[in-house]
């Protein structure tokens, strides 16, 4: 059982989507054909920001509206129409991807199946207190007026001053400088000089802070400094955090502003002033930046320190700043009361479980970032300021009866949760021993952050919390496949979930595949034009149709022009028509146990080429079996193979082996070079070329080996499946069957080929067809020296032993047939070989000599054969050399003085043939 990374409703494919479903559903379909009961369970998830901020878009574009003019009640329904109409894009372009999920089971994170279960797993961990309320620092963003998750943060590097366009700004913004400016000390003319990257947050200051040891500002113990625009007095603090060899030694402390000075003023128990309100404008500060913008104020405190002669300089600052991924906005910590989900037992639990051994992450060069992540885990805030999504299921509690206090937003005490209001008033009632029409009950209109219905995915979708047939046969999961980007995001929120709501871990394994980049290791990102849609390579698409996708996006003008730069210079021609199948081995190839993959087109584009090749081969194999071709009722040895059969038996037998060790380790580009290199390199380039002579002659031979060729398609074929179905399916059904009445109708519920069936794996006969390999290259290689394009020559063959001539007598038609030769004769070291002959050696066993009389330039070969002499000699007179000095035996290992020995002999060997030939070629003279 595996479920699928639910991709976000909004979404269209990536090529991310694509590596994720070509592995998967590689993984699916190999257990379906394994015979084992198999279940790929698709999902789609309901991205509250992302779906939301496309509505809203399309809203004010349609009709002028914002979701405010609408009300929340009507916008959520805008929000259902809009999922209804194009919500199941992405389905679409999954099925032409070839994915096999069992669409009868698709479901969607706020159906109502799902949504009750969000709700119980809320109200459950909020009465065992592991949801809590807290006001805290949030990644704020001004645009969307909601918090949103690290996820969704990006980090955008700075190398120094750069200006950067901001939401709701005319001109762009000053970021990458550092502001240096003092504070006075009260009651003294002395001055403590801090710096920032955010002049403006000083308005919300409350301390400076400086090391315990820093002798500098030793005698400022227990002083204050004076804020320049108000009356505030701000203590000098001493903590640990403060680098005092970074500046001046000196930090000015924003507790409600910066995560770090957060926890100093947590430690010193400073005053938390929040200067900003929901939308970027300040509040809580002196006139006149009372009201103004976050970044105008910028420009104006700037001023003020200047005019005030407390401004001391302003210099590049390498930095990140942090932007929002889906409005471009700069993120703004900002303090809110939120729900928080605390996380130091589960994170410790998920720890465990991965220690233990009883969950398995692969490759393991990402334990560390798990272990990182699960040991110093923080509280996680599940609050996002939405319309669109699961709304929080808890209630604030005011009680009409004057001796009980009012509460504040930040005690929990004061809230409580429920599936219904009713429910949620009785539990209030009984908590402040009230009647229930006392109690008055205020929804918090926050939903859920989307990665908490993420989080119990694996068994929300089986209809927990109801103890359901799907629920006891299909959870725990088996596996759980994803990018290694979303790790901690969501792996490990479904890890620490599942253990917390079910007591059980979701799955056994987790396999992270890597992050797909374009050919130039770049990552894929729509303003460098890089992004590349699967179903364009699938169809293929032209530069201009690239251009067009450019214009109808959301780039500005000068993004847009520079990502078109970027498309020219990728793909001038456009990218080709390459294949859904041809696109999932490229990517299933990619991926090694590395951290990413640069994919280059031209690659996938190799693999169509491949299919190309394997259609041609199994065209041409079926008519060489013939029309009334019966293929024997079971793959088995019948004896009578020919060496030839036998060899590609036990290569056949070697790539079901690869292709089972593969599946089993997650290598997919071990199972791809097995099933390439099968049908390539063996199938195609080695056993079809040499049994043609066989076909052709009519012979009983002729039947065993049309017996062998159609293990060979059908085990191929079977072994490919899982990776390239829509291409093994179209050749399958043009196979005969071996039992018609009980075979299979597809080939994605045949059984994939298995070792214990396959066993015919023979080194000896391995070793022995590479030798004759070794023997047809050679000639090959002789006959374009010589451009024998055309001519076929006598070949003769001078063996060392008596039994390398008999080898070459086994694999005499194999040995003709594949090296264009006209006869092929082997010779006994003792037998003396025609003059004429250009002479090649192939091995230490044996010498190719291939009769050239009267077809070639005498004179340059024997120039060509001193040269080679000459090489020789010197190769064998540095080995003596070495082999010569005194310390020779005593200092080098036995292991390379053999090497050597071996080394020697060959060259020697070697050079007598050398010398041979010379002798041959003059007689010719």
């Amino acid at each position: 059982m595996m479920c699928i990374p639910p991709p976000n409703v909004t979404g269209s494919l990536h090529l991310g989507h694509a590596l994720t479903n070509a592995i998967q559903d590689s993984l699916t379909r190999w257990h379906r054909m394994r015979g084992e009961t198999t279940l790929w369970n698709p999902g789609c998830d309901h991205a509250g920001i992302a779906t939301q901020v496309v509505v809203e878009k399309k809203l004010m574009r349609d009709r002028g509206m914002s979701r405010h003019d609408l009300g929340r009640e009507n916008f959520i329904q805008e929000v259902w129409k809009w999922k209804n109409e194009k919500g199941d894009r992405i389905y679409h372009q999954l099925k032409k991807l070839g994915s096999s999920l069992d669409w009868d089971r698709a479901c969607f994170t706020m159906d109502s199946k799902l949504s009750y279960a969000v709700q119980e797993a809320f109200i459950r961990m909020h009465d065992e207190g592991v949801i809590y309320r807290s006001n805290r620092l949030v990644n704020w963003s001004c645009s969307l007026n909601s918090a949103i998750s690290d996820i969704e943060v990006d980090k955008k590097e700075l190398t120094g001053r750069t200006l950067l366009p901001v939401p709701g700004y005319k001109d762009k913004v000053e970021f990458g400088v550092l502001v240096s400016f003092v504070y006075k000390v009260d009651g003294s003319d002395e001055e403590v000089i801090v710096a920032t990257t955010r002049i403006e947050t000083m308005l919300g200051d409350t301390a400076v802070a400086v090391h315990p040891q820093d002798s500098r500002y030793q005698h400022l113990k227990g002083k204050m400094v004076a804020h320049p625009f108000c009356d505030r007095k701000m203590p000098i603090v001493f903590d640990d955090f403060v680098d005092m060899n970074f500046g001046t030694g000196a930090v000015k402390i924003t507790p409600a502003h910066d995560h770090n000075d957060y926890d100093v003023g947590v430690r010193h128990k400073l005053p938390f002033i929040n200067i900003l309100d929901e939308n970027g404008s300040l509040i809580n500060v002196p006139p006149p930046f009372l009201g103004m913008k976050r970044f105008e104020a910028r420009t104006a405190v700037l001023e003020a320190l200047k005019k005030r002669g407390q401004f001391k300089e302003v210099k590049d600052n390498p930095m990140v700043v942090p932007v929002c991924s889906r409005s471009k906005d700069i993120v703004e910590p900002l303090l809110k009361p939120q729900w928080y989900v605390s996380c130091a037992d589960m994170g410790k639990q998920a720890a465990d479980a991965v220690r233990e051994g009883r969950l398995k992450i692969i490759p393991d060069h990402h334990l560390k970032t798990w272990f990182n992540w699960m040991d110093n885990i923080r509280d996680w805030c599940i609050s996002r300021q939405l319309w669109w999504g699961h709304r929080i299921p808890a209630y604030f509690i005011t009680i009409n009866d004057p001796s009980v206090k009012p509460g504040l937003d930040v005690d929990g005490h004061y809230w409580v949760s429920g599936k219904s209001e009713e429910i949620a008033r009785e539990k209030a009632a009984k908590r402040f021993n009230v009647t229930p029409d006392k109690v008055t009950l205020r929804q918090d209109e926050d939903v859920l952050d989307t990665w908490f219905s993420s989080g119990i995915f694996p068994f929300s979708i089986f209809g927990w919390p109801n103890e359901t047939q799907d629920l006891s046969v299909f959870y725990p999961g088996t596996l759980l496949e994803t990018g290694h980007d979303i790790l901690f995001f969501w792996v490990a929120r479904m890890v620490m979930m599942g253990l917390k709501l079910t007591g059980k871990l979701p799955f056994k394994e987790v396999y992270l595949h890597a992050v797909v980049r374009d050919a130039h290791g770049r990552k894929m990102s729509k303003s460098l034009g890089n992004v590349i849609d699967p179903l364009d390579v699938i169809t293929g698409i032209s530069l201009e149709g690239l251009h067009a996708q450019l214009t109808n996006s959301n780039l500005d003008p000068l993004e847009a022009e520079r990502a078109k730069q970027g498309q020219k210079s990728d793909y001038p021609n456009g990218i080709p028509e390459c294949g859904t199948d041809a696109l999932r081995f490229a990517l299933c190839a990619y991926t090694s146990q590395g951290r990413d993959i640069n994919l280059d087109v031209n690659r996938i584009l190799g693999y169509r080429h491949f299919c190309n090749k394997l259609w041609n081969a199994v065209k041409f194999s079926m008519k060489t079996l013939g029309d009334n071709f019966v293929p024997s009722e079971k793959a088995q040895l019948c004896g009578e193979e020919s060496v030839t059969d036998r060899w590609i038996l036990s290569r056949v037998s070697a790539a079901v082996a690869l292709c089972d060790a593969g599946f089993k380790a997650y290598d997919f580009p071990a199972i791809t070079t097995a099933i390439y290199n099968f049908w390539l390199y063996e199938l195609c380039d080695v056993y079809l070329e040499s049994v043609k002579p066989v076909f052709a002659s009519g012979q009983k031979e002729a039947e065993v080996c049309r017996q062998s060729l159609y293990t060979c398609l059908d085990v191929g074929l079977r072994l490919l499946a899982p990776i390239m179905p829509f291409l093994s399916e179209e050749l399958y059904q043009r196979l005969p069957r071996r039992r018609p009445q009980h075979d299979a109708p597809s080939i994605g519920v045949t059984s994939y080929p298995g070792t214990q069936e396959f066993c015919w794996n023979s080194d000896e006969v391995d070793r022995n067809m590479d030798f004759v390999m070794s023997v047809v290259r050679t000639i090959r290689s002789l006959r374009a020296d010589y451009n024998l394009t055309k001519t076929r020559a006598d070949c003769y063959l001078q063996c060392r032993d008596s039994s390398t001539v008999s080898l070459v007598h086994n694999y005499n038609l194999q040995i003709q047939t594949l090296s264009y030769s006209q006869a092929v004769i082997p010779l006994s070291a003792e037998q003396s070989v025609p003059g004429g002959c250009a002479v090649a050696i192939a091995s230490d066993r044996c010498t190719v000599n291939l009769m050239l009389k009267g077809l070639i330039d005498v004179e340059k070969e024997v120039t060509k054969l001193m040269s080679k002499q000459g090489e020789l000699e010197k190769q064998m007179e540095k080995l003596q050399e070495k082999m010569a000095k005194n310390d020779y035996k005593g200092k080098v290992p036995v292991k390379v003085q053999e090497q050597d020995a071996d080394k020697l002999q060959q060259s020697h060997t070697e050079l007598e043939k050398v010398k041979e030939a010379m002798d041959n070629f003059k007689k010719m003279l």
